[in-house]
Protein backbone atom coordinates (compact mmCIF):
# COMPACT_ATOMS: atom_id res chain seq x y z
CA UNK A 1 0.00 0.00 0.00
CA UNK A 2 1.43 3.55 -0.95
CA UNK A 3 1.57 5.79 1.97
CA UNK A 4 1.22 8.62 0.12
CA UNK A 5 -1.81 8.38 -1.57
CA UNK A 6 -4.00 8.54 2.21
CA UNK A 7 -7.13 11.04 1.08
CA UNK A 8 -6.55 14.13 3.34
CA UNK A 9 -9.72 14.01 4.65
CA UNK A 10 -8.92 11.03 6.27
CA UNK A 11 -5.80 12.24 7.81
CA UNK A 12 -7.74 15.16 9.77
CA UNK A 13 -10.78 13.01 10.65
CA UNK A 14 -7.94 10.70 12.40
CA UNK A 15 -6.46 13.53 14.34
CA UNK A 16 -10.08 14.83 15.57
CA UNK A 17 -10.42 11.49 17.11
CA UNK A 18 -6.63 11.03 18.38
CA UNK A 19 -7.45 14.91 19.96
CA UNK A 20 -10.73 13.68 21.91
CA UNK A 21 -9.07 10.34 23.11
CA UNK A 22 -5.40 11.98 24.00
CA UNK A 23 -7.32 15.23 26.09
CA UNK A 24 -9.71 12.90 27.60
CA UNK A 25 -7.36 9.70 28.73
CA UNK A 26 -5.11 12.47 29.97
CA UNK A 27 -7.66 13.78 32.40
CA UNK A 28 -9.44 11.49 33.12
CA UNK A 29 -8.71 9.64 36.42
CA UNK A 30 -6.62 6.20 36.39
CA UNK A 31 -5.49 6.59 32.71
CA UNK A 32 -4.25 10.22 33.30
CA UNK A 33 -2.79 9.31 36.75
CA UNK A 34 0.49 11.27 37.29
CA UNK A 35 1.85 7.69 38.34
CA UNK A 36 1.95 6.26 34.91
CA UNK A 37 4.78 7.37 32.53
CA UNK A 38 3.98 9.58 29.74
CA UNK A 39 4.92 7.30 26.66
CA UNK A 40 2.55 4.14 28.54
CA UNK A 41 -0.10 7.25 28.40
CA UNK A 42 0.76 8.03 24.93
CA UNK A 43 0.71 4.62 23.67
CA UNK A 44 -3.07 3.94 25.20
CA UNK A 45 -3.97 7.19 23.35
CA UNK A 46 -2.80 5.61 19.77
CA UNK A 47 -3.84 2.23 20.49
CA UNK A 48 -7.32 3.61 21.89
CA UNK A 49 -7.59 6.26 18.66
CA UNK A 50 -6.82 3.28 16.31
CA UNK A 51 -9.67 1.38 18.02
CA UNK A 52 -12.60 3.82 17.66
CA UNK A 53 -11.63 5.47 14.52
CA UNK A 54 -13.23 3.04 12.53
CA UNK A 55 -16.56 3.31 14.15
CA UNK A 56 -16.46 6.13 15.94
CA UNK A 57 -14.91 9.37 14.59
CA UNK A 58 -15.83 13.10 13.17
CA UNK A 59 -16.26 14.18 9.40
CA UNK A 60 -12.86 15.51 8.36
CA UNK A 61 -14.84 19.08 7.29
CA UNK A 62 -15.11 19.49 11.58
CA UNK A 63 -11.42 20.40 11.47
CA UNK A 64 -11.24 23.99 11.67
CA UNK A 65 -9.17 25.66 9.31
CA UNK A 66 -7.87 28.55 10.62
CA UNK A 67 -4.79 28.30 13.92
CA UNK A 68 -7.12 30.12 16.42
CA UNK A 69 -10.43 28.20 15.50
CA UNK A 70 -7.65 25.02 16.62
CA UNK A 71 -6.63 26.31 19.60
CA UNK A 72 -10.22 27.55 20.56
CA UNK A 73 -10.78 23.99 19.15
CA UNK A 74 -8.45 22.32 21.84
CA UNK A 75 -9.72 24.43 24.62
CA UNK A 76 -13.35 22.97 24.20
CA UNK A 77 -11.75 19.53 24.28
CA UNK A 78 -9.72 20.14 27.75
CA UNK A 79 -13.40 21.77 29.34
CA UNK A 80 -14.53 18.08 28.23
CA UNK A 81 -12.08 16.30 29.96
CA UNK A 82 -11.52 18.49 33.08
CA UNK A 83 -15.37 18.67 33.41
CA UNK A 84 -15.69 14.66 33.11
CA UNK A 85 -12.97 14.23 35.25
CA UNK A 86 -14.28 16.75 38.12
CA UNK A 87 -16.90 14.30 38.50
CA UNK A 88 -15.23 11.17 39.41
CA UNK A 89 -13.10 12.95 41.78
CA UNK A 90 -16.27 14.69 43.54
CA UNK A 91 -17.04 11.04 45.03
CA UNK A 92 -12.98 10.55 46.15
CA UNK A 93 -12.94 14.33 47.46
CA UNK A 94 -15.60 13.32 49.99
CA UNK A 95 -14.44 9.88 50.97
CA UNK A 96 -11.09 11.81 51.63
CA UNK A 97 -13.24 14.54 53.65
CA UNK A 98 -15.12 12.01 55.60
CA UNK A 99 -11.69 10.43 56.07
CA UNK A 100 -10.81 13.75 57.90
CA UNK A 101 -13.19 13.90 60.17
CA UNK A 102 -12.82 10.13 60.87
CA UNK A 103 -9.44 11.10 61.76
CA UNK A 104 -9.80 13.95 63.40
CA UNK A 105 -12.53 11.85 65.70
CA UNK A 106 -10.25 9.21 66.60
CA UNK A 107 -7.24 11.32 67.58
CA UNK A 108 -5.18 10.77 64.08
CA UNK A 109 -5.22 14.88 63.74
CA UNK A 110 -1.68 14.61 63.70
CA UNK A 111 -0.81 11.80 62.18
CA UNK A 112 -0.44 13.01 58.80
CA UNK A 113 0.74 11.86 55.39
CA UNK A 114 1.48 13.32 52.39
CA UNK A 115 -0.78 12.33 49.21
CA UNK A 116 1.64 11.57 46.25
CA UNK A 117 -1.14 12.27 43.47
CA UNK A 118 -1.92 16.12 45.19
CA UNK A 119 1.07 17.07 47.25
CA UNK A 120 -1.56 17.85 50.21
CA UNK A 121 -1.12 16.39 53.88
CA UNK A 122 -4.03 14.65 54.76
CA UNK A 123 -4.93 12.26 57.78
CA UNK A 124 -4.17 8.08 57.62
CA UNK A 125 -7.61 7.58 57.92
CA UNK A 126 -8.77 9.60 54.68
CA UNK A 127 -5.79 8.24 52.57
CA UNK A 128 -6.43 4.61 54.01
CA UNK A 129 -9.98 5.04 53.00
CA UNK A 130 -8.85 6.88 49.43
CA UNK A 131 -6.68 3.77 48.55
CA UNK A 132 -9.50 1.73 49.17
CA UNK A 133 -12.21 3.38 47.41
CA UNK A 134 -9.44 3.69 44.82
CA UNK A 135 -9.58 -0.37 44.08
CA UNK A 136 -13.54 -0.75 45.25
CA UNK A 137 -13.57 1.75 41.82
CA UNK A 138 -11.63 -0.27 39.94
CA UNK A 139 -12.86 -3.59 40.71
CA UNK A 140 -16.52 -2.28 40.28
CA UNK A 141 -15.65 -1.66 36.57
CA UNK A 142 -16.12 2.29 37.20
CA UNK A 143 -13.08 2.55 34.65
CA UNK A 144 -14.96 0.97 32.30
CA UNK A 145 -17.99 3.74 32.39
CA UNK A 146 -15.21 6.10 31.79
CA UNK A 147 -14.51 4.51 28.56
CA UNK A 148 -18.38 4.39 27.95
CA UNK A 149 -18.35 8.15 28.77
CA UNK A 150 -15.63 8.73 26.23
CA UNK A 151 -17.42 6.66 22.84
CA UNK A 152 -20.70 8.29 23.79
CA UNK A 153 -18.97 12.31 23.82
CA UNK A 154 -18.28 11.17 20.21
CA UNK A 155 -22.15 11.16 19.47
CA UNK A 156 -23.26 14.11 21.73
CA UNK A 157 -20.23 16.46 21.92
CA UNK A 158 -18.55 17.65 19.11
CA UNK A 159 -14.77 18.86 18.46
CA UNK A 160 -14.57 22.10 20.92
CA UNK A 161 -18.41 22.38 21.14
CA UNK A 162 -18.74 21.99 24.91
CA UNK A 163 -19.66 25.26 26.40
CA UNK A 164 -20.16 26.73 30.12
CA UNK A 165 -23.48 26.83 30.09
CA UNK A 166 -26.59 28.15 32.48
CA UNK A 167 -27.82 24.72 32.67
CA UNK A 168 -24.40 22.97 33.10
CA UNK A 169 -22.72 25.24 35.34
CA UNK A 170 -26.14 24.77 37.73
CA UNK A 171 -25.53 20.61 37.44
CA UNK A 172 -21.75 21.34 38.18
CA UNK A 173 -22.80 23.46 41.72
CA UNK A 174 -25.91 20.71 42.43
CA UNK A 175 -23.53 18.24 41.98
CA UNK A 176 -20.32 19.30 44.35
CA UNK A 177 -23.00 20.66 46.84
CA UNK A 178 -23.14 16.58 47.71
CA UNK A 179 -19.22 16.33 48.64
CA UNK A 180 -20.22 17.53 52.25
CA UNK A 181 -23.25 15.17 52.25
CA UNK A 182 -21.83 11.74 50.97
CA UNK A 183 -18.86 12.63 53.43
CA UNK A 184 -20.98 13.00 56.35
CA UNK A 185 -23.15 9.75 55.31
CA UNK A 186 -19.48 7.83 55.14
CA UNK A 187 -17.60 9.21 58.47
CA UNK A 188 -21.31 9.39 60.50
CA UNK A 189 -21.15 5.60 61.72
CA UNK A 190 -17.81 5.92 62.92
CA UNK A 191 -18.28 9.54 64.24
CA UNK A 192 -21.75 8.36 66.18
CA UNK A 193 -19.60 5.70 68.09
CA UNK A 194 -17.18 7.37 68.81
CA UNK A 195 -19.27 10.39 70.07
CA UNK A 196 -20.71 7.47 72.32
CA UNK A 197 -17.08 6.59 73.78
CA UNK A 198 -16.99 10.65 74.41
CA UNK A 199 -20.14 10.63 76.17
CA UNK A 200 -19.22 7.64 78.39
CA UNK A 201 -16.03 9.01 79.07
CA UNK A 202 -17.03 11.96 80.50
CA UNK A 203 -19.94 10.07 82.66
CA UNK A 204 -17.43 7.87 84.02
CA UNK A 205 -14.85 11.45 84.55
CA UNK A 206 -17.86 12.61 86.44
CA UNK A 207 -18.86 9.86 88.61
CA UNK A 208 -15.32 8.35 89.31
CA UNK A 209 -12.78 11.86 89.70
CA UNK A 210 -9.52 9.94 90.51
CA UNK A 211 -10.09 7.81 87.15
CA UNK A 212 -7.21 9.25 84.53
CA UNK A 213 -10.12 9.55 82.16
CA UNK A 214 -7.44 10.37 79.37
CA UNK A 215 -4.65 8.07 79.40
CA UNK A 216 -8.07 5.30 78.82
CA UNK A 217 -9.47 7.69 76.18
CA UNK A 218 -6.95 7.59 73.56
CA UNK A 219 -6.74 3.48 72.96
CA UNK A 220 -10.38 2.86 73.87
CA UNK A 221 -11.26 5.86 71.04
CA UNK A 222 -8.55 4.06 68.61
CA UNK A 223 -9.57 0.70 69.02
CA UNK A 224 -13.84 1.53 68.65
CA UNK A 225 -12.76 3.70 65.66
CA UNK A 226 -11.06 1.12 63.92
CA UNK A 227 -13.80 -1.60 64.85
CA UNK A 228 -16.22 0.71 63.26
CA UNK A 229 -13.84 1.62 60.17
CA UNK A 230 -13.75 -1.95 59.24
CA UNK A 231 -17.54 -2.20 59.18
CA UNK A 232 -17.78 0.63 57.01
CA UNK A 233 -16.16 -0.97 53.95
CA UNK A 234 -19.28 -2.46 52.81
CA UNK A 235 -21.07 1.00 53.29
CA UNK A 236 -18.30 2.45 51.45
CA UNK A 237 -19.06 -0.10 48.50
CA UNK A 238 -22.53 0.38 48.60
CA UNK A 239 -22.08 4.43 48.36
CA UNK A 240 -19.76 3.56 45.52
CA UNK A 241 -21.77 0.85 43.43
CA UNK A 242 -24.53 3.49 43.70
CA UNK A 243 -22.50 6.15 42.23
CA UNK A 244 -21.03 4.34 39.43
CA UNK A 245 -24.57 3.00 38.25
CA UNK A 246 -25.40 6.95 37.95
CA UNK A 247 -22.27 8.12 35.94
CA UNK A 248 -24.07 7.09 32.41
CA UNK A 249 -26.86 9.59 32.94
CA UNK A 250 -24.50 12.04 35.18
CA UNK A 251 -22.33 12.10 32.10
CA UNK A 252 -24.83 12.50 29.14
CA UNK A 253 -27.31 15.20 31.39
CA UNK A 254 -23.79 16.97 31.52
CA UNK A 255 -22.80 16.55 27.65
CA UNK A 256 -26.39 17.41 26.69
CA UNK A 257 -26.21 20.66 28.42
CA UNK A 258 -23.21 22.04 27.39
CA UNK A 259 -23.88 21.77 23.80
Amino acid sequence: MDLFTFDPNTILSFFLTLFRVSLLVFLLPFFGGQNIPVPVKAALCLVLSLGLWPHLSFAADMFPAHPFMIALMILGELLLGLILGLIVRILFAAIQTGGQLIGFQMGFALANIVDPKTGVNQAVTAHFLYMTALLMFLSLNGHLYLLHALTKSFALVPPGGLLITPALSEQLLQFSSQIFVLAIKIASPVMIALFLVDLALALIAKAAPQMNVIFVGFPLKIAVGFFFLGMLFTILALYIEDFILQLGPIFDGIMRSGT
